[in-house]
């Protein structure tokens, strides 16, 4: 499914979407290059959810959990390039939360079966494509309800 995002309001529209369907142990991998929106994209994500506090890419950190309607695991896994130790990956994935990875190839060997992925091109300096893929019964179920409602408006 792609979709073309032509605002900063409208990829606040598809987090929003996105968030209000996400469940706990639902696992969505943001992929793309530096500097195109993925932390934008989990802060509005994390606010859909209830997130009171400001979201700020965990980079340092790796892993950020929030308090909201579900707990949200926001993680930024660009600094593990070739991790090789399981820092507890599965008690995020497997938990009562829902947990965003950004840079989720840095640990490719401890992802869950069944996620969401999220990549992220950017066409100019406004629009960007938006290519979601399902691998897992949860995600597709997750995949067809945001196709059924992104057919109800545009994104163009």
């Amino acid at each position: 499914m792609e979709l073309l995002i032509n605002s900063i309001e409208e990829t606040q529209k598809l987090a929003t979407t996105i968030a209000q369907f996400s469940k706990p142990q639902t696992v969505i991998l943001l992929k793309g290059d530096l500097g195109v929106g993925k932390t934008t994209f989990s802060q509005y994500f994390g606010q859909a959810l209830g997130v009171a506090s400001v979201i700020s890419s965990p980079t340092f950190n790796i892993i950020k959990s929030y308090e909201a309607r579900i707990p949200f695991h926001h993680m930024d896994c660009y600094r593990l390039e070739g991790a090789e130790d399981d820092l507890g990956f599965d008690d995020y994935f497997y938990g009562e939360g829902v947990t965003l990875v950004e840079w989720p190839q840095m640990i490719a060997d401890f992802l869950p079966d069944d996620y969401l992925q999220i990549e992220i091109e950017r066409i100019d300096d406004t629009r960007r494509l938006f290519k979601l893929s399902s691998h897992g019964n949860r995600s597709t179920n997750l995949k067809e309800q945001i196709e059924y409602e992104t057919t109800t408006y545009r994104y163009e």
